[in-house]
Order: structure tokens, then sequence, then C-alpha cells
């Protein structure tokens, strides 16, 4: 047992590697990028060879996970929030089936869209699937939650949803440590159908579910995690949990609350405990962050005439995150903490690096779409998705992982010609390549532009399931040899890289072309690490 000094998601790591995990599998998103990195470092999870590698997409990382909780061991799968739509199917259907071994699900949630398409919340996602769901307040809890939830998981033998959002994954706190478990040995399901979801068998599953969920109010409700604290004004009751409870006692300076608190920080909702801060109190204020879950169903279950304040009546904001000052609002204090922050510096929006290979494909790209016409560049998650601003205005585009090749497929079939859609490397093998396979098979007119710059570089320079592969997987999925093109994207080859671009916009079928040059960023680590 130790003190470290630790992220929140570097938290959630320690947690589990400290709780006995044989793997992690994930998909490189923020905020959750951060436990997968802190496992692969690990001296401990080297010597115990915990399964630690990338996957190609987050329902790769679920499928996985869950493939080593039915072989009878630990596992956590690790995703922003926009990830678990696309492991969905996987996580949905990992209720009906349930686990062997403990799995963790753990989404990291990006209230504000720092880095994200919105600001859905999982909570939702956990009650759709009717499972239990953890939520921490803080580091310690983050790291305590994923050490224990695996018994969580195992006791009702389904897998447990773990919510975290950008300020507890990106904060450090210390983290008092516990004893280290000892890996499961691992052993095959006693019922051998469980994992089979035949209709019949899903039905005696998804019964036997339902039949569960009084269990896990029952023990949502005697969780060490949800605490309800007594107060003297009973004018207002006050429910929070998550990151929200923080942002409550930063706001009264001995961290007393003259009103009665509940904090939820394990799901299913505690309704004895919000029975109880109902009954006692005239009204009450749900602060939390993210979407009006709580909230939500307090009135749905529980309101009877009651006022429910919150997000829903304007009392707090229904977008981006809370803090300590709109917490203080909804409670009326007169001193708001804090003071706003001098713009001593202008704003300047994000661009790509110096030297940036993304910079001289787009250069050449719209130097070729110029007789062209707008609006026809259909684009992805990535780095070069900032060819959407100046200098660049290159796509139109941008709407999720994958989403270029078929958009760009889908304009086409309305006529558009030429359509040109833009993906990177990571990308593509994430969820373009079914995109793909669908161009192939309709002889659909349109080019796609893989900038390939050899790692999942908007994460911080993961390594790409894609690298070394891309001209064989593009092959394979059926696409004509000779219109597999590849340039580098450098200003000496500017005419040369142009003309090939020029000449697959007017081929009338399906090319690619992959303009190839390592990440700026991952070239200066390897020559300094090469150097040293």
């Amino acid at each position: 047992m130790q003190n470290l000094l630790l992220l929140g998601a570097e938290a959630v790591a320690q947690g589990a590697i400290d709780g006995g995990i044989s793997g992690i599998y994930a998909y490189p998103g923020t905020p959750s990028t951060e436990i997968m990195e802190y496992i692969q470092t690990s001296k401990i999870a080297e010597e115990r060879n915990i399964h630690r590698l990338w996957s190609s997409n987050e329902k790769t990382a679920m499928e996985a996970a869950l493939g080593m909780s039915y072989a009878g061991k630990r596992a956590i799968v690790c995703m922003k929030h926009v990830g678990l739509n696309v492991a969905a199917d996987a996580f949905v259907n990992s209720a009906i089936t349930g686990v062997n071994g403990g799995l963790l699900v753990v989404v990291a949630d990006d209230p504000s869209m720092h880095s994200s398409q919105n600001e859905q919340d999982s909570r939702f996602y956990g009650k759709f699937a009717m499972i239990p769901v953890l939520e921490p307040s803080n580091q310690q809890e983050a790291y305590d939650m994923a050490y224990s939830g695996f018994e969580l998981s195992e006791k009702f033998k389904i897998p447990v949803l773990f919510r975290i959002t950008t300020r507890i994954s990106h904060s450090r706190s210390g983290i008092a440590t516990k004893n280290i478990k000892d890996v499961l040995d691992g052993s095959l399901p006693q019922n051998p159908r469980k994992f089979v979801l035949l209709p019949a068998i899903a039905k005696i599953n998804f019964n036997k579910l339902i039949e569960e969920q009084d269990k896990f109010v029952e023990d949502s409700e005697n969780s060490e995690y949800n605490k309800y604290t007594d107060g003297k004004d009973k004018s207002l009751g006050i429910i929070t949990g998550g990151i929200a409870y923080n942002y409550l006692l930063e706001n009264f300076e001995d961290r007393k609350i003259p009103h009665p608190v509940l904090k939820i920080n394990q799901y299913p909702i505690p309704r004895k405990l919000v029975e109880k801060i109902k009954n006692e109190c005239k009204e009450l204020l749900v602060i939390e962050e993210g979407a009006p879950f709580i909230e939500e169903m307090i009135k749905s279950y529980f309101n009877e005439g009651k006022q429910v304040h919150g997000k829903l009546d304007g009392f707090l904001p229904r977008v981006g995150e809370l803090n300590p000052n709109l917490v203080a609002e909804s409670l009326k204090l007169e001193n708001v903490i804090g003071e706003e922050i001098p713009a001593i510096v202008k704003n300047r929006p994000p661009a790509l690096c110096p030297g940036c290979g993304h910079r001289d494909m787009y250069d050449a790209l719209n130097e070729s779409m110029k007789d062209q016409g707008k609006g026809k560049v259909f684009a992805d998650i990535g780095c070069y998705t900032l060819g959407a601003l100046p200098p660049f205005n290159a796509i139109n585009t941008c709407v999720d992982m994958g989403a270029s090749i078929t958009m760009a497929k889908g304009a086409n079939d309305a006529g558009l010609v030429p359509a040109v859609a833009v993906i990177g490397d990571s990308t593509f093998t994430h969820s373009g390549m079914t995109g793909l396979l669908d161009a192939v098979n309709e002889k659909s007119h349109i080019t796609v532009i893989i900038s390939d710059n050899s790692t999942t570089a908007m994460t911080g320079g993961q390594d790409s399931q894609g690298t070394g592969k891309i001209e064989a997987i593009c092959e394979g999925l059926g696409v004509e040899k000779e219109h597999i093109r590849v340039m580098i994207p450098l200003k000496k080859n500017f005419e040369e890289n142009v003309k090939i671009i020029k000449e697959e916009l007017a081929y009338n079928g399906v090319s690619v072309v992959i303009p190839r040059r390592e990440c700026v960023q991952t070239l200066a680590r390897r020559m300094k690490k090469a150097k040293a």
C-alpha cells in the first residue's frame, strides 16, 4: 500500500490493476485515453502480463473484454462517451448475457464538448441496459470504485458501467492504494448456454435481469458511495453526486452544509434515501454534471407536488460543465467564489502543427477541387478535421467516426459528382472499412483520401491498427489496384500530388488516394528517443 498523486483516469487504472484485472481493452478517446496509457507503462501490469494493447474500435474492445470475462477473468474496457455509441450493441447485450469474470465498462463523458461532438450523458445507457452504474466524486473514489467494482460485477454476474467526466479524469489528487488482489484463475461459465443469445435463451436471461432490478436498488441503498447527511435547515434538500458534489462542498468554507444532502454515486437511484430527503425537506435542488438524469427520475417517481429545482427549471444551465460559481448561484449564495480570469492572451483556434502532412494534403486537395464547385468534401474525426478552419476551409462535414466515406457515397447516390471523403488511417480501420466496401459494391463515383500519418495523432500518438496495411485492406475490399495511389504530402511534390488527385477525381468509380507522412509529433519523439 502506498500514496500516489494521480489523475482521475490514472486512479481508475491503478484501481483496476490492484483489483486483479487480467486485461484492459480500449480505443483512444479524450478524456479516457490515459487509463490505457497508464496501464501500458505499469511495471505491475508487465509483471502480471496484463493484456494492454489498443483495439481497432470501441465495439471490438467491448467484445474482447466480454470474451475475457467469459473465460472467468476480470477485465476493464474504456472509451469516451461517443465511443459507447459504437460499442452499444455489445454493451446492451452484455447485460442480457451477464458476465463470468468481473467486467467494468469505463466511459468518460465530456461536458462542454472540449474535444467531442456532443455532451451525451452515459448514465442513460446504464439505465437503458438496466445495470448498476458507478460515478466517483473524486480521484480516491475513482480508485476505490475500480478496485471493488469487479466484486460488484461478480456479485450479480452483470457488467457495471463506470462513469467519469473530464474534470475527474484530468485533475490530480492524492490516492491511498490498497493491497493488490490476486488475478483470478479463470473458469468457463457454469451455464454453457448463458452467452448464446438465441431468442429462447435471451428471453430467459432478460427475465432474470428484470428480476434482479430490486436487488440492484437494494445494493445501491446500502452502498458506501450513497450517503445521506442531515442538516438543520430543511427548507431545502440537496441531491447531488459525481464531480458536482465537490462543487457543492467548495461553496462552504468548513464544508458543513446547512441543508440535508443526499450524495448519489451508485445507481439505480436509492429510492429509500430519496424518499427520506423528499419527506423531510420543503423543496429539492438537484445538482448533477451532465443531463438532468436524477432530476427527471425524481420528478417522475417522487414529485407528488413537491418542487424539484435543477436544470429543467433554469436553476442550473442545461449546457456545458458545472462549476462552483454556478452551484453558488443556484443556492442564491451572496459571495460567489472566484473572479473572472482576465483575457491577457487573445484566444486563438486550434491549428494543424507546423510541418504536418495534413497541411500539404489539403493544399493539394483544394487546388484539385477548384473547378469542381463547393460542398463536395466529406471529412471525419481526427486532426485533419481542422481542415474546416482557415486557411484551408477545405471540408464540409464531420459527424462521427467513419461517416466521411458513407456520407460521400450517399451524396453520390443523390447525384453529387465528384464526392470526396477525407479520413485518417486510424479512423479508417476504426469504422471506415465497411463504408468503403459499400461503395465498392455499388461502384460509387467517390474518391477516398486516407491521410496516413501512421498513428492516432489527435489523442496523443497511440498505435494505429492500420499501419503498413492500408493498401492491402483497400485492395482486399475490392478497390482496383491501379486506383489505390500513394503520395508523399510535401511542398516539393505539390504539382505531382495535384495531378494524382485530379486523375482519381475523374475516375468513374471508387478510388483511394493515400497521402503518407509520419506525424511530426511522433517523429520528433522517435528521433529524441533514438538520440538518447
